[in-house]
């Protein structure tokens, strides 16, 4: 008897074609995932125009240092924002408190790259059958402050759009000229964001997102 299908739909968003290709041949060799159609992003840009139709997809496979990302704060903003699509990071940053924090923000597993094909299959399977996996539970019996998760999941999609592009050194007026608003919507968006995020200029707000940078978890 062929098994249920796990999927019929999963996003990838990762920026190496190669690692994109060996993950979908690595879990096509599951039965209960034959027959699924992967949906590629290998930017910010790219996911967020998939998740504009996709939104309803089973899984979103998501690497952090995806470009146009900033540590944590993509994953922060899909799971504030598209609270039923389920995200497995899938990343080589594989610091203890790194798999913490991305669990804190929701995430439904983190999966190293460099685990090997068979792990990587069941611990796949696993969070598709609604299993929260982690290489060791035992990381998530540590604490932190999520205060910052928090604030930056309280932002709209545009201002979180806004607040990444302060944090790539983008003027206000090369801002509107990309989104095709006025100076002054920017400025608008800006002031919420400093509002929610509890600080006072773009500076502020580009060093309290930073906080969510994978290179504040990285060891020598």
């Amino acid at each position: 008897m062929k098994p249920m299908r796990l999927a019929d739909q999963i996003i990838i968003a990762d920026d190496h074609p190669l690692f994109r290709q060996a993950l979908m041949l690595t879990l096509n060799a599951v039965p209960a995932l034959q027959g699924v159609e992967w949906l590629e992003a290998d930017t910010v840009d790219v996911l967020d125009k998939l998740l504009e139709t996709a939104a309803d997809a089973d899984l979103l496979v998501l690497d952090l240092q995806i470009p146009g990302a900033h540590g944590f704060s993509t994953l922060v903003h899909v799971r504030s924002h598209f609270p039923d699509l389920p995200v497995v990071v899938v990343s080589a940053h594989e610091e203890d408190e790194n798999i913490r924090r991305a669990m804190q923000a929701g995430a439904c597993g983190f999966i190293p790259k460099s685990i090997d094909p068979d792990e990587l299959r069941d611990a796949m399977v696993a969070v598709l059958e609604g299993q929260v996996w982690v290489p060791d539970p035992k990381i998530l019996e540590q604490s932190g402050d999520d205060d910052i998760v928090a604030r930056l999941a309280s932002l709209t999609p545009q201002q979180h759009r806004i607040l990444m592009m302060f944090a790539d050194g983008m003027l206000n007026k090369q801002i509107a000229i990309d989104l095709s608003v006025s100076e002054a919507t920017v400025k608008a968006h800006a002031t919420a964001i400093f509002k929610k995020l509890n600080v006072r200029n773009r500076t502020q707000a580009v060093i309290a997102v930073s906080q969510l940078d994978l290179g504040q978890f990285q060891t020598n």
